[in-house]
């Protein structure tokens, strides 16, 4: 490609063994866009998040930054670079405050000479600001992180790796253990994040959540690639039916109705 990408993947794959867990994966992300993975589970959807980290290696295929070559080697290395990830397991301590949770050990001090303090009412302010700019109000950020819901705790994570310089962020199935209204929140702030000059990376196996937000979308089976597409290319029924499989969709169609327990039309999407 012509055009310097911010982050930009091109053939990678990752071998353990004889056991290939991605091969010949390729797409991209810009600043201010939502790339999309979509894959069910087994597909690579986690081997492609730990490249990304630095968790794991690539064994072929190059990453850049901003067209020049990168390599991580470590999850401190993808963070330096400005890559934040943030998990499912989100890695919040539940009794502890939201400000609290929201720098996690980097939290602003004061000092008088070799004496240092958290310096507490600029730590809450600073975490309240930063959380208002992504549309979330908490009142009290002295409340304990475990009391917030969970679009609530992702909307915080989000806004943490925003504050502490990610220029990339990848978000591991947010909204997988959530209900309607929580995953609307969620889908909610990455609009934000990306309205913010993000490029943000999410990860999903639900269609539904992926495409109102999403610029492009790579699609993932079995370790490989089923394509990378803009939105313009697909519609979300054809998503649909490269994420499960076409054949295999039609394959279970046929024997559902064979044995009369659906109807065709129950089955095709709106």
């Amino acid at each position: 490609m012509s055009e310097a990408h911010l982050l930009e993947l091109d053939n990678i794959s990752k071998y353990y063994g004889n056991i290939i867990a991605l091969k010949g994966v390729s797409t991209y992300v810009n600043a201010g866009e939502v790339t999309c993975v979509l894959g069910d589970n087994g597909a690579g959807k986690s081997t492609f998040i730990k490249i990304l980290a630095g968790v794991h290696q690539q064994s072929e295929g190059t990453i850049t930054m901003n067209g020049e070559q990168v390599t991580f080697d470590s999850p401190r290395d993808a963070l330096g670079n400005g890559i934040a990830t943030v998990y499912q397991d989100l890695a919040m301590v539940p009794l502890m405050s939201v400000w609290r949770n929201f720098f996690l050990g980097s939290e602003p001090t004061k000092s008088i000479g070799p004496v240092k303090w958290i310096d507490k009412p600029r730590a809450k302010r600073i975490a309240k600001e930063e959380m208002t700019k992504m549309g979330i109000d908490i009142r009290d950020t002295e409340q304990p992180v475990g009391t917030l819901s969970g679009g609530e705790r992702q909307s915080v994570a989000i806004a943490r790796a925003g504050y502490f310089g990610a220029q990339v962020l990848i978000l591991d199935e947010p909204t997988s253990a959530l209900g309607v209204k929580q995953s609307g929140v969620v889908l909610k702030r990455i609009v934000e994040a990306r309205n913010q000059g993000l490029a943000v990376i999410f990860i999903t196996h639900n269609p539904r959540h992926a495409y109102p937000v999403g610029n492009r979308f790579l699609i993932l089976n079995r370790g490989q690639s089923m394509g990378s597409f803009a939105k313009e290319e697909i519609s979300v029924d054809e998503l649909t039916q490269l994420m499960a499989g076409g054949a295999e969709l039609e394959a279970l169609e046929h024997e559902l109705e064979a044995a009369g327990t659906i109807r065709h039309e129950d089955l095709t999407t709106e």
